[in-house]
């Protein structure tokens, strides 16, 4: 046998798809399987179903300059529809297991910092924009040239850093991790240092049997931990009666951080979805145009880069990006994720985009869109079974997060930290992310750094001219405050 015959013969072959829509999402191509992409597509719903319950919180508790606010069940029904419509349009045009939702960063952003001086439909107003600007950016493959410009080793450093950011998120949301209120140490564990609560030690026990699952490669070990989680949750309350951590304005040491894990009452309500359309470019004209671009210039950076952060980090964990760290169908997907801008803004359900919890389905197997349609359809439901959701508490779904998190910091293994050019941006850029609860502030920590650095370590000709002027632009997203006090007396 020749060594040309012999090439041939053991060279792998790609097994055929089974079916049209085998072929369509490319489920047998990246080694799944039918009931993998499903069982995938549940437990990344499962994670993220929390914020069906908590975007109207963090939405509805705020008022506008007018003194109005947004409905709590509106907001649930379309956070619900957005999500659920996204995560589908997203699975079926990039085919990737990436599920939509509203982005933290920006609803608290909206809550906090902009309906302060403009009504709630005049935020949305901005977000659309916002989200039409990101839809350019990446039709004209201006995004992607800035996603192909960023370093490798960033990329990488940008996946460990989410890890830790989602791990942290969840050791945060499980009352695992706590504020002391003091200005040394900032935070502690648990309540004055003890794990002291039943729905912290209900995430303890998630946590380890979800660890020994994934550890012993029990298929759907992370489903299997979350439904036991859950079933131990509803059980401890039933006998504990803990009820809630927060009530009537009051904080209630023992309870449970977001939802508390009882049988609703009732299962079915009919959405409200009248906020659809509910919104208005009147901010430009109330608040000054320079005021308002200024709030579309911290929108979009948040939303780019978290987003650009966040598909970077899940296609590595997915194991479907190439040694530059891309990813297939890349230009679709940074469209579709701009249209999930402009979809939050018109729905009043704020910014959607990639959530890192769709990482808890990827570790349960999902490759493909598929899960997404799977997610997306649950969504759907969820309008439907809004009390439902709420049986999942924080604590169970956040032991998942942690979870994946270690998962995803493994993919430091492939950074040389030998060259200390290279460490402290990666350091930088790993660390900031969870410390300061912002993916964007990290990358852009991480860009900044690497752009000084490198350059005036004589490897300047290694930079990409577009990584200088998104560092530059990144410095200026960083002095916003400085430049907003100055615009406004300049005003």
């Amino acid at each position: 046998m020749s060594s040309t015959e012999t090439t041939e013969t053991d060279a792998p072959e790609t097994p055929e798809p089974r079916s049209r829509f085998d072929a369509f999402f490319e489920i047998t191509k990246r080694g799944s399987t039918l009931g993998t992409e499903v069982r995938g597509g549940v437990v990344t719903f499962v994670t993220m179903a929390y914020i069906v319950i908590l975007n109207p919180i963090i939405l509805s508790g705020a008022k506008d300059v007018a003194g109005h606010s947004l409905a709590f069940p509106q907001v649930a029904a379309v956070t619900a529809l957005t999500a659920g419509v996204m995560t589908i349009l997203f699975g079926v045009i990039a085919r990737l297991p990436f599920a939509f939702a509203a982005g933290l960063g920006i609803n608290s952003f909206l809550a906090v910092s902009v309906v302060g001086g403009v009504t709630w439909p005049e935020a949305m107003g901005l977000v659309l924009i916002n989200g039409l600007i990101i839809v350019l950016l990446a039709a004209t493959g201006l995004r992607r040239l800035i996603f192909n410009a960023v370093p490798l080793q960033l990329k990488l450093a940008i996946t460990v850093g989410i890890g830790l950011f989602i791990a942290f998120i969840g050791m945060v949301d499980a009352g695992f991790v706590t504020s002391t209120g003091a200005s040394s140490p900032p935070v502690g564990l648990g309540i004055a240092g003890s794990v002291a609560t039943w729905p912290t030690l209900v995430f303890v026990f998630t946590l380890l049997l979800t660890g020994v699952l994934v550890a012993r490669k029990v298929k759907g070990g992370i489903l299997i931990g979350l439904v036991v989680g859950t079933i131990v949750a509803v059980i401890v309350e039933a006998i504990g009666h803990f009820g809630p951590a927060f009530a009537n304005g009051k904080a209630h040491p023992g309870g449970w951080s977001l939802s508390v894990p009882t049988l609703p009452s009732q299962w079915i309500s009919l959405p409200d979805l009248s906020l659809i359309g509910h919104w208005s470019f009147g901010s430009f004209g109330r608040i000054g145009i320079l005021a308002a671009v200024m709030l579309v210039f911290t929108l979009v950076f948040t939303n780019f880069f978290d987003a650009m952060g966040t598909m970077t980090g899940l296609s590595k964990e997915a194991g479907l990006a190439d040694a530059k760290g891309d990813f297939p169908r890349l230009r679709s997907a940074l469209i579709v994720e701009g249209a999930g801008a402009v979809a939050g803004g018109f729905t009043s359900s704020s910014s959607n985009t990639v959530f890192i919890e769709s990482g808890a389905g990827i570790g349960e197997g999902a490759r493909t869109g598929f899960a997404n349609v799977v997610t997306g359809a649950l969504f759907l439901l969820a309008m439907f079974f809004t009390p439902l959701t709420s049986v999942v508490p924080s604590e169970v779904a956040a032991a998942a997060l942690v979870i994946v998190g270690a998962l995803m910091m493994s993919q430091i293994k492939g950074i040389d930290l030998s060259d200390f050019s290279v460490l402290l941006p990666v350091f930088l850029t790993v660390t900031i992310m969870p410390l300061t609860y912002s993916i964007a502030n990290g990358i852009g920590a991480g860009f900044i750094s690497w752009v000084v650095i490198r350059s005036l370590s004589g490897k300047a000709r290694e930079i990409s001219p577009l990584l200088w002027i998104v560092a530059a632009g990144f410095l200026i997203y960083f002095m916003r405050g400085p430049v907003e006090t100055w615009l406004g007396v300049a005003g």
